[in-house]
């Protein structure tokens, strides 16, 4: 049964003096919330090895934050702003960014209403030295979003076009423009795969030196790959959750990964709430290959609209016939799960994670992990001077 939540019983007080507007000059000097059994804790995210379960999984979202942020201009002079959400044609990812002529995008427009029949240029600024011509028509549009086809000269693949002509679309919570500090801060230390538009944030605190004292801590590493959607900008809108529609974001997860979570007795950690997503959505992944013969984006209420006999081993073992039978060594798939209080969670055990917006879906998968407690981590953050969103402060949270 679909739950009744009222998103209203999940807001906070945030000052805007406590939302952090850039990173630490540091990446691991942040604080770190450490919420285990119901008690809380503050440590220095640099000793982050120190607090994990000795042997535990720990599971990285290895997307890489792609600048699809266009400023356009129509003849009239009105200035257009175009954000890439994901690939419309070709629809791979890596076959679109490679695409040395034409691609089309599904796209939110901004000042969508000026935009009629014309076909846009790239708004250069004054100094820059920009050969690509880059031009943007509109092939339609449905309010604030659309799809657009670009074109552009010289035969340099669609990821060069962007890397020179967009910006990295940083959260507009922040109240900034970009700026170059966040080309580098704004993603991972170990972003790999190109796709996102906005950054996984639990991972910006990551350094060599953290990643090493896990790893001396007998802690084995492995990666997914979610790519963030613009949707996870979007507040709820309604009083019900229910009636707040989630986004679908495509991911990746490997056959190895797939055998090793089946076999998996030790904890399973997950950094960032993309993580959980992607862990959580695979065992649902799995019902459908058990019920259906093959793989299925996630729906997202499917976990609450009725029971589930299947262990998850069994789940993920049916995921992996299916990727056997049919010689593939990943799993592709979307999800639109929604986790909130009620969910079951069958993978996770402990998640490092930022603190989130009040009233945002972030915070419902916040309190369902955590039983329910999240007043008790959010009170105490508060109190004892954490930074919040997406520059923010961490957590480390167990599951209750």
């Amino acid at each position: 049964m679909i739950p009744e939540i009222h998103i209203e019983d999940f807001s906070y007080p945030l000052p805007d003096e406590r939302i952090a507007k850039y990173p630490l000059p540091e990446r691991d000097a942040s604080k770190l919330l450490v919420y285990r059994d119901g008690i809380v804790s503050e440590r220095k995210f640099r000793n982050l090895a120190d607090e994990l379960p000795a042997g535990s999984l720990m599971v990285f979202n290895d997307t890489k934050v792609v600048p699809a942020r266009l400023f356009f201009r129509r003849p009239t002079g009105a200035h257009i702003e175009i954000f890439c959400l994901e690939p419309d044609d070709p629809a791979e990812y890596n076959t679109n960014f490679a695409a040395t002529e034409r691609c089309r995008w599904k796209c939110v427009i901004g000042n969508a209403k000026r935009w009629k029949d014309d076909v846009l240029d790239l708004d250069v600024q004054e100094g820059e030295l920009l050969d690509f011509q880059l031009q943007a028509r509109l092939i339609h549009r449905d309010g604030q979003t659309g799809v657009v086809e670009f074109s552009w000269r010289t035969g340099a693949p669609f990821s060069r076009v962007l890397e020179l002509c967009g910006r990295i679309p940083i959260p507009p919570y922040l109240n900034r423009d970009t700026e170059a500090i966040d080309l580098e801060r704004y993603q991972t230390l170990y972003a790999h795969i190109r796709g996102s538009v906005a950054a996984p944030t639990a991972g910006l605190h990551f350094t060599q030196r953290v990643l090493d004292d896990i790893a001396a801590r007998g802690i084995e590493t492995a990666q997914v790959c979610l790519h963030v959607g613009a949707g996870t900008f979007l507040p709820v809108k309604s009083s019900l959750v229910s009636e707040h529609p989630m986004h679908r974001e495509p991911f990746v997860v490997s056959r190895e990964l797939l055998v090793r979570l089946r076999d998996c007795d030790k904890p399973v950690v997950a950094v960032g709430t993309t993580s959980v997503r992607t862990l959580e959505s695979l065992y649902y992944v799995g019902v459908s290959c058990l019920e259906q013969g093959a793989p299925a984006d996630v729906a997202q209420w499917a976990p609450y609209e009725r029971e589930y006999a299947p262990s998850r081993a069994e789940a993920l073992d049916a995921i992996i016939r299916y990727l056997d039978e049919n010689q593939l060594d990943e799993l592709k798939v979307g999800t639109r799960i929604i986790i909130v209080p009620g969910f079951r969670f069958r993978v996770v055990d402990a998640m490092v994670t930022n603190f989130h917006q009040p009233q945002s879906t972030l915070l419902l998968l916040i309190s369902a992990f955590v039983g329910g407690d999240w007043h008790t981590i959010y009170d105490f953050a508060l109190a004892h001077g954490f930074r919040f969103l997406s520059y923010g402060d961490s957590s480390l949270l167990f599951r209750r």
